[in-house]
């Protein structure tokens, strides 16, 4: 049943946060659980409903997957894994809304003695599935899906190793080759055009194999490694964070603390944008997990200005995208989008609809192809919202709905649950109205 909430505006932001675990992460980790010896504790796994699926999918697969809520314990998830195969499962495998499940637990399916089904919702479905079947159809496996679209059935089996160079970034498409090159016969070597995200590669690393960086975005994975368990504490998910960082980007004197959130390199563009807009960030303390850095992160107000974003920094800020351009109507210079139709194909056309939202509040928006344009200096009303089924877009024109003026109500907002059930209340947590 859809749900709609109300956004009152706000006069501060402050206080301290801890946020459930990364969402890439957590999908890797569970992933590699499953196909490792042994029993791996995820501590501070992320809470959404998409990493749901992916643990869901695993159970289905013949895993053993508890959550550990005892009173005073770090909540965790334990996942017994398999090994390297995993057991066939009885009926199709719902990867709910999330385009991480299907595309990267396709890698290690296409390496199965058996045939398998992943099916999605009604998003999911409309989700193009093509930049994975290329791939994993020349490592021999057997793939097929209506207009390269959900349901897809994979017939998998023994592997060869190939030398794939991706069209597109894309670190699901990367990962999902990578872990499909576990199970082939020789060196799989994966190259991208522009760097993505490292989570798989670290990942694999953190789970005893053998990832070589062998040139500029260039990586080989050799076939026939066995995974070993990890106990690990999942970091804060910093695409998460970027809705708190731009909600302390509007208000003169907000003030907020993250503990445990994730500070890995190819994520860190997010830090640099808002610097330039006139955020002040500050790292309190870094330390290294499984590969991962981690620490603690200070953020204040320090004025918003202008940004163009584009090339590889698009690539780099895909998900934290719509954020940036829910606030950029309250910015002096304004803020331009380029270089990032893979918006087009997330959980909605989120082009369109942050450029359906803004106008709605009121503000001018040039929408193009491949980006949006959003001039400063604005005034944005309340108004009533669309989610369009997308907890990006639910977030973000929360956090913009905390400048204008008058309430705005948000329909749809159920969708924060695919990432962030908690995100609404959090967000009061550091509100002051």
């Amino acid at each position: 049943m859809s749900e709609t909430i109300t956004i009152q505006p706000a006069r501060h932001i402050a206080g301290s946060l801890r946020l459930p675990g990364d969402k890439s992460i957590s999908h890797r980790y569970a992933m590699l659980a499953g196909i490792a010896n042994g029993c791996s504790r995820l501590e501070n796994f992320a809470s959404g409903a998409d990493c749901a699926s992916t643990l869901a999918c695993m159970r289905q697969l013949g895993c053993v997957v508890e959550h550990d809520t005892r009173p005073g314990a770090v909540p965790a998830v334990e996942v017994e894994g398999n090994g390297a195969q995993l057991q066939a499962p009885a009926g199709a495998l719902d990867c709910g809304n999330s385009g991480s499940t299907m595309r990267m637990l396709s890698g290690i399916l296409a390496g199965q003695e058996f045939c398998s089904e992943l099916i999605g919702d009604a998003s999911l479905s409309r989700r193009p599935m093509a930049r994975i079947m290329k791939p994993l159809r020349e490592m021999g496996a057997t793939l097929t899906a209506e207009q390269d679209r959900p349901p897809l059935q994979i017939r998998g089996g023994a592997l060869k190793a190939i030398d794939y160079t991706l069209p597109v970034a894309s670190a699901q498409v990367k990962s999902s080759v990578m872990f499909a090159g576990l199970y082939a016969a020789g060196d799989t070597y994966v190259s991208e055009p522009l760097r993505t995200r490292d989570h798989g590669e670290l990942a694999l690393r953190a789970f005893g194999a053998e990832v070589e960086s062998v040139g500029p975005n260039r990586w080989r994975v050799r076939g026939g490694q066995k995974l070993r368990p990890i106990h690990a504490l999942v970091p804060g998910d910093i695409s998460t964070a970027a809705f708190f960082l731009c909600a302390a980007a509007l208000f003169p004197d907000s003030n907020l603390v993250f503990d445990n959130l994730l500070l890995n390199p190819t994520r860190a563009a997010l830090f640099d944008v808002l610097s330039g807009l006139g955020l002040h960030i500050k790292i309190l303390k870094v330390e290294e997990r499984h590969g991962e850095l981690v620490g603690v992160v200070h953020a204040r107000y320090g004025g918003l200005r202008g940004a163009t974003i584009s090339g590889a920094m698009s690539a780099a800020l895909i998900d934290e995208l719509p954020v940036l351009a829910a606030i950029a109507p309250f910015s002096s210079e304004g803020i331009e989008i380029r270089d990032a139709r893979e918006l087009r194909v997330k959980e909605s056309d989120r082009i369109a609809a942050v450029a359906a939202n803004l106008r709605a509040m009121g503000a001018t928006v040039e929408e193009r192809e491949d980006g949006l344009r959003v001039p400063g200096k604005q005034h944005l009303h309340g108004a009533k919202l669309e989610s369009f089924d997308d907890h990006r877009i639910a977030m973000a024109f929360a956090v913009a709905a905390l400048r204008a003026e008058g309430e705005t109500q948000i329909a749809g907002a159920e969708a924060a649950r695919i990432s962030f059930p908690e995100f609404y209340t959090t967000l009061d947590t550091v509100v002051e109205r």
